[in-house]
């Protein structure tokens, strides 16, 4: 699948990785082809591709946006209108000072991205974990899939993000729809908690059991 980008920092450029080894098509959405994480991701991983971002989204399959979610909004919308009716993967998550969340747990992150962009579907995924966790095979470091929970309201986005995150070598699990999503980025706080305050394992994951 042809995969954009609209963002790539720690979280982006990772998930780039892992997609790319898997087979996938990647390019950047950027604004600024000479910015320094444009220039780190190129040096990092050569077969990026750079398209201004209208560009970008126009051919993609999954746009993936990995800004800080106060900047993702702004950057979807100097998408234009290519970006009505595609599948987006939220990975972003407001969090606000002193690690409280940052639209007050009033709504997702998602929800409110999907309430300003009704006709692109929204499912929030790679969220509640660190970037450390994303650019290799996760099996290689916990000997089984762990779990990754997604969100969102559309039954067949969901169903597509579900089947890369699985190829990634996680075990998707839904979550719920795009208001559920606020969960997931109160387990995003916690992990954060935990890791870059608690010094638990970056590699700390939430695992799914069952009798």
């Amino acid at each position: 699948m042809n995969l954009t980008f609209i963002g790539i920092g720690n979280v982006g450029l990772a998930l780039a990785t892992r997609f790319s080894t898997i087979g996938h098509t990647i390019t950047i959405a950027a604004r600024d082809a000479q910015s320094e994480s444009v220039r780190k991701a190129l040096a990092s991983l050569r077969s990026l591709k750079v398209q201004d971002p209208a560009s970008a989204v126009r051919d993609a399959d999954i746009v993936v946006v990995a800004t800080p979610f106060s900047a993702a909004q702004p950057a979807l919308l100097s998408c234009g209108d290519g970006l009505a009716g595609k599948l987006v993967m939220d990975c972003t998550n407001p969090v606000g000072a002193g690690l409280t969340h940052g639209l007050e747990s009033k709504s997702s992150g998602t929800a409110a991205l999907q309430r300003h962009f009704p006709g692109t579907h929204f499912v929030k995924a790679f969220s509640i974990y660190g970037f450390e966790n994303f650019a290799t095979d996760p099996r290689a470091v916990f000997g089984q899939a762990p779990t990754m929970i997604i969100a969102g309201n559309d039954a067949a986005a969901k169903a597509t993000i579900a089947s890369l995150v699985d190829e990634a070598g996680w075990s998707a699990l839904d979550g719920g729809n795009a208001d559920a999503a606020l969960h997931l980025e109160h387990m995003t706080l916690l992990w954060i908690k935990l890791v870059r305050m608690g010094g638990q394992s970056e590699h700390l994951t939430w695992a799914r059991l069952s009798a």
